[in-house]
């Protein structure tokens, strides 16, 4: 049978040399095992636990290491990875259960000769009773205790201040909540909960519609398979709400893959008008096919499409949602390898950003409405995108969200979990006037 460990190691050493998400990297690798539900869930927590750490950790082993990590074998700093995470983190397993696996996991990866410098290393950290220095600045010490980039520290900070950066980082740590949107076309709220099995049911007061689940898996439950709801964050929840569109309707969802916003204004519209939804591959395309098959939702209309490229072919909409791709630093506590890239990886994006949102206001009617949304936190490929539209485009005026964002953020929100406990996300709203 696997050990849980050494998938964990294996699965690591590819996240961090690649560049796959790392939910596909470890649903990969757990449908190919044949390790029990419990060491699949142990050996989830400790990919997902280093990934999120890693800064931590190798500031950690750094200091305890004779070698720089520079000139360590990339199997050895992973098997110390999960070494100290063990020791730090996870409560329940034993300091000499963790010292000993990581030693045999260096022998079975072909790296006995390490095997004593990492008996050495955890048994220092150990001795020094799980403590370690950090730098005495803000910036430094955020880093290394949120597990983030200098880059990323410093770039939150001069876009909204310590606090706001202290809540998206810290939270990024923590475990998300699996949030649902109820399909209303299919079920009520009773039978909802009655086919969730063993999962209870918690309903938001911000939106109708909208549950927290707690235990279980919810894809593999009954009511998943008749379409009962979509797995989908509340931020995107309220991005839909901000474009409140009713089944008189005729909607546009320019970069619509995986489709769960797609999915989610087409049940606010009852199942009635039309959403047509395009993304670039049609790989993707077919996900938002099968999403609204499953859901049973006629009203979608999904295509290949270029974002970027006028389509002339293309009816006037009169609500155009374009939520478009970005650096997704807003839900790094559902792919924290995101954080992990560099600032200059993203450089591109805010020009491709506003030529998707340009090229999207070619197909709205007079009297419509754009909502521009992001899954990111940073200035750059939010408000300096929208301040760009606004000058270039004396068509559209600003539009005030509706509540529950409107008197909190007014036209544009820059949303942290600490507003309402959701992924980070942004969202502006406009009208063309003429």
């Amino acid at each position: 049978m696997t050990d849980p460990r050494y998938l964990a190691v294996k699965l690591l050493n590819k996240t961090f040399k690649g560049s796959s998400y790392s939910n596909i990297q470890l649903s990969h690798g757990l449908d190919s095992s044949d390790m029990s539900e419990r060491d699949k869930k142990f050996c989830s927590a400790l990919y997902y636990g280093v990934i999120e750490r890693k800064i931590t950790l190798d500031h950690i082993i750094g200091g305890l290491s004779s070698r720089p990590l520079s000139k360590l074998d990339d199997i050895i700093i992973n098997i110390l990875r999960c070494g100290i995470y063990q020791l730090l983190y996870m409560e329940n397993v034993p300091d000499s259960a963790a010292v000993d696996e990581s030693v045999k996991l260096a022998k079975r990866f072909g790296k006995a000769s390490a095997s004593g410098m990492v008996n050495a290393v955890l048994r220092n950290f150990i001795r020094h009773e799980k403590v370690f220095p950090v730098p005495m600045d803000i910036i430094n010490s955020s880093s290394i205790l949120y597990s983030a980039p200098v880059w990323l520290v410093e770039r939150l900070c001069a876009d909204y201040g310590l606090e706001l950066m202290t809540n998206l980082l810290s939270d990024a740590l923590e475990k998300p909540a699996v949030t649902i949107k109820m399909n209303s076309t299919r079920c009520t709220e009773a039978e909802l909960a009655a086919s969730l099995e063993n999962i209870t049911l918690t309903g938001s007061e911000l939106l109708p519609d909208c549950y927290m689940l707690g235990g279980g898996d919810p894809v593999n439950t009954e009511a998943f398979k008749s379409g009962f709801f979509h797995v989908q964050d509340m931020a995107s929840q309220l991005c839909c709400m901000a474009l409140s569109p009713t089944e008189n309707d005729l909607v546009l969802d320019i970069c619509a893959a995986p489709g769960g916003k797609t999915f989610t204004m087409a049940e606010m519209m009852n199942g009635k008008g039309k959403i047509y939804a395009f993304d670039l591959h049609e790989k993707r395309v077919k996900l938002i096919r099968d999403g609204a098959q499953r859901l049973g939702l006629t009203n979608i209309i999904a295509d290949c499409g270029d974002a970027a490229v006028y389509n002339p072919e293309l009816p006037e909409f009169t609500k155009i949602l374009c939520d478009v791709p970005c650096s997704g630093i807003g839900a790094v506590r559902r792919k924290p390898e995101i954080k992990y890239k560099d600032e200059e990886d993203f450089s591109a994006l805010p020009e491709i950003q506003y030529n998707i949102a340009h090229n999207a206001l070619n197909y709205l009617a007079v009297g419509g409405e754009l909502v521009y949304s992001t899954c990111t936190l940073r200035r750059a490929e939010n408000d300096e995108v929208v301040d760009r539209l606004l000058k270039n485009h004396p068509e559209l005026e600003p539009v005030t969200l509706p509540e529950p964002l409107g008197e909190k953020f007014g036209c544009r929100a820059s949303i942290f979990p600490c507003h309402f406990g959701s992924d980070g996300f942004f969202i502006a709203k406009f009208r063309k006037i003429k």
